[in-house]
């Protein structure tokens, strides 16, 4: 069992997005793809499964067990989706009705593409996801009562439901903390040892080690280098993997403190906070303060409550005991800001991105030129601002998801996971970008990753939520 692809190239227009790019994946070596944000990694993932947004086209040749699958008709390629190839999609939130409870729709998959009866398929839904560390109220739920990390887990869920035996793994880590990634691996190479093909797109050169098999490294729409893992990560011969491999947070050196924190104003604080989801408390006793220009991290698992705490902090959800208050110039109605963890939550999926943006400019006379130069600090192009959300990756999209913030020169940015998208060398230089505007504004932010490295090597302070936790809710 094979899948081959022949010179494979995606274009927009006359513009190419991806070129060139063959390879040749099989059972016994799994394949991983690596490269910075908007390489177009997930381009050939969905070019693969003939699942491109409207307006992109695709060239080039695509086998599966010799069945060259690329020139069948679309319903006959439809076909094969779920049965003999799946893919596990970069945001779980395009892939997830949000309407279905997760267990629902997942047993869904099981009846509609294995035929299986409504009992079976439930009870295989929750063994799968209780694999996966979710308990029964997160299945239960709906997709917006969950973490990033746990829909992740759902929907990965769902797209290994029928049995396909080619498996396109989208960034499947994303979002999750060090130790559910290592269970997600586990489970990668479980399906590898079950004789699958595994192809997997990730940023994390970590996950790819643990892999093995075959790595290409992409950049600007094309291979720079590939062969043996253990040769291309761990003696990379390019400039830019090596570039990319010394990226990785641990190899960052600690950020300078942003402020005096005696003499600075405060514009937000906690007092005595407790925060709950769903009627169920997560977090206790939480006190903090928080100063002009400071930069202060929240970590923990996934699952705590880290998310809850933001949209607490911002006021999109009350405490269930304690105060959030703000103060200073944080009391003017756009002054805290929210940056959220899955950009298409923040933006509407039908609208060109420039439009998005021309009303922002308007609504809060954003002086001409703000925007376009965020925008490029944060190392994109004005022109992608012509397509819609679908139509550019998921660390773009957070990148002008962050532009868009910023421009607005709030008191304070709750940032929910904001480099979670994006490869070491990006998410190294977003996050310097975010300091020196965050310095020049005095604009104070609370980063929540689950990277503690990150955490330590950026903020002033960090605040470990597991110290004020009184369980990990699945439904968090």
């Amino acid at each position: 069992m094979s899948l081959v692809v022949n010179d494979l190239a995606v274009r927009v227009g006359s513009k190419r997005l991806v070129e060139g790019i063959s390879f040749t994946a099989t059972a016994e070596r799994p394949l991983t793809i690596l490269g910075e944000t908007g390489a177009g990694k997930s381009l050939i993932a969905q070019a693969i499964m003939g699942a491109l947004p409207t307006g992109l086209i695709s060239s080039g040749e695509v086998h599966l067990d010799e069945k060259r699958i690329d020139i069948l008709p679309r319903r006959d390629r439809e076909a094969l989706w779920g049965r003999k190839i799946s893919m596990l999609p970069q945001e779980p939130w395009r892939a997830l009705d949000p309407l279905m409870r997760n267990a629902v729709q997942v047993a869904e998959t099981h009846v509609e593409l294995s035929g299986r009866s409504w009992t079976d398929a439930l009870s295989r839904a929750r063994e799968s996801l209780s694999a996966l560390g979710l308990r029964a109220p997160a299945m239960a739920g709906r997709p917006g009562t969950l973490s990033g990390g746990m829909a992740q887990r759902v929907a990965f869920s769902a797209a290994s439901a029928a049995g396909a035996g080619v498996l396109l793994a989208d960034e499947p880590t994303k979002g999750l903390d060090p130790a559910l990634c290592q269970d997600v691996v586990g489970l990668l190479k479980g399906f590898v040892d079950a004789g699958g093909i595994l192809v997997t797109i990730t940023h994390d050169v970590s996950v790819a080690m643990a892999l093995g098999g075959d790595a290409i490294i992409l950049r600007a729409g094309e291979i720079v280098e590939s062969g043996p893992v253990d040769r291309v990560l761990g003696a990379p011969q390019s400039a830019y993997g090596r570039e990319l491999v010394s990226a990785d947070p641990s190899n960052w050196p600690d950020f300078p403190t942003a402020v005096d924190s005696v003499r600075a104003e405060s514009v937000l604080s906690a007092e005595n906070l407790s925060i709950a989801r769903a009627g169920r408390t997560l977090v206790q006793g939480l006190t903090f303060s928080m100063q002009a220009g400071a930069r202060v991290a929240v970590s923990g698992p996934s699952g705590l409550g880290k998310t809850t705490l933001v949209d607490t902090l911002a006021g999109l959800i009350p405490p269930s005991q304690g105060r959030v208050s703000r103060l200073g110039r944080a009391q003017s109605r756009f002054a805290i800001q929210k940056l959220y963890q899955d950009p298409p939550a923040a933006f509407p999926p039908h609208v060109p991105l420039h439009l998005g943006f021309e009303d922002l400019e308007r609504r809060h006379a954003i002086p001409a030129g703000r925007i376009a130069n965020l925008i490029e600090r944060l190392g994109l192009t004005l022109d992608m601002l012509q397509r819609r959300p679908a139509e550019v990756s998921g660390g773009e999209l957070q990148r002008l998801a962050l532009a868009r913030v910023l421009a607005l020169r709030p008191a304070a940015i709750l940032a929910d996971e904001p480099t979670s998208r994006l490869d070491p060398v990006t998410q190294r230089a977003v996050m310097e970008m975010i300091t020196e505007v965050a310095a020049e504004t005095e604009t104070a932010i609370l980063l929540v990753t689950h990277n503690v490295l990150i955490a330590n090597h950026w903020a002033d302070r960090t605040i470990h939520l597991e110290q004020y936790a009184t369980s990990v809710d699945q439904a968090a």
